[in-house]
């Protein structure tokens, strides 16, 4: 006698928590090192998703892609990157990572650079989406030899402001610790939990923002290039300031639309560095 059945009776619950098991867990390690040529890639490990690519150029520009396509709750990635004396690169990111509500465990991100004598590194990943109710807990450590130069660059986006999307729940933590030559020079804490746009939207913290960026600067003549990062920002279509302290070039932005964010900080980026943002950002 034949018996009924539904391919709908094993779907689970939309609120059952997911076993760890089907979590993602990337890596990346990357070695930069000179050769005859110029700076190349010494050694590449790749895992769980994560990809380096390094399209053809008069510098080296590794771009890192998500093959997933973002991060869940429980997802990790590990990125670790170091550069061998004397080696020039820049490294960013495919397209904006976008962070999905998370169920329980947040998403976590750690990063590593390591930046040896007389290198110089740009750190220039397109912007993070927060989804409503995502969780992210990040990691971003710098260690850099005396003479190096490091630029950085990072944009959070909170809420997918095209869908009228509010972040009412979810968590952001991310914590920066950069060294000098062994010895602590900059660290910078954030932690917003719960009602996210509430908190953004008083004016001692973000002011009705719904787009940050931070761009740190470090390098021997970080400081004296103070002036020509505000002469950079001026036009800025977004609330954005500079100062300089201890052989770092500091400049931070908000604004309550990231398209308007994006194109400041392009246009500042270009003018400071006298370079084209990475290719990957104009796609």
């Amino acid at each position: 006698m034949p018996v009924a059945t539904s391919i709908f009776a094993e779907r689970p619950r939309a609120d059952a928590i997911l076993p760890p098991m089907i979590r993602a867990a990337g890596e990346l390690r990357c070695r930069l090192a000179v050769n005859p040529r110029g700076t190349a890639l010494a050694e590449l490990y790749e895992a769980g998703g994560y990809r380096m690519k390094f399209p053809k150029g008069q510098t080296l520009e590794a771009v890192i892609i998500n093959t997933g396509g973002g991060m869940a709750g429980g997802d990790t990635v590990t990125v670790d990157i170091t550069l061998d004396a004397d080696a020039k690169a820049v490294i960013s990111t495919q397209s904006a990572e976008k962070i999905y509500r998370a169920q329980a465990e947040p998403s976590s991100s750690s990063v590593r650079l390591a930046v040896a004598a007389r290198a110089e590194l740009a750190w220039m990943p397109q912007e993070t989406l927060l989804f409503s109710g995502a969780k992210l807990h990040r990691r971003f450590d710098v260690e850099m030899a005396a003479d190096a130069s490091v630029t950085l660059f990072e944009g959070v986006i909170f809420g997918r402001g095209a869908m009228g999307e509010r972040i009412d729940s979810g968590s952001f933590r991310d914590r920066w610790r950069i060294r000098r030559s062994g010895q602590l020079l900059f660290a910078d804490e954030v932690v917003l939990d719960g009602g996210m746009a509430d908190r953004l939207d008083r004016p001692a913290l973000g002011g009705g923002a719904r787009a940050v960026a931070t761009f740190l600067h470090l390098a021997p003549d970080a400081e004296a290039r103070l002036d020509a990062a505000r002469e950079a920002l001026e036009g800025a279509s977004c609330e954005c300031g500079a100062s300089a302290w201890n052989g770092m070039l500091m400049v931070r932005f908000l604004a309550g639309d990231p398209a308007g964010l994006r194109q400041s900080a392009s246009r500042f980026l270009t003018r400071f560095r006298a370079v084209p943002v990475p290719r990957v950002w104009q796609c």
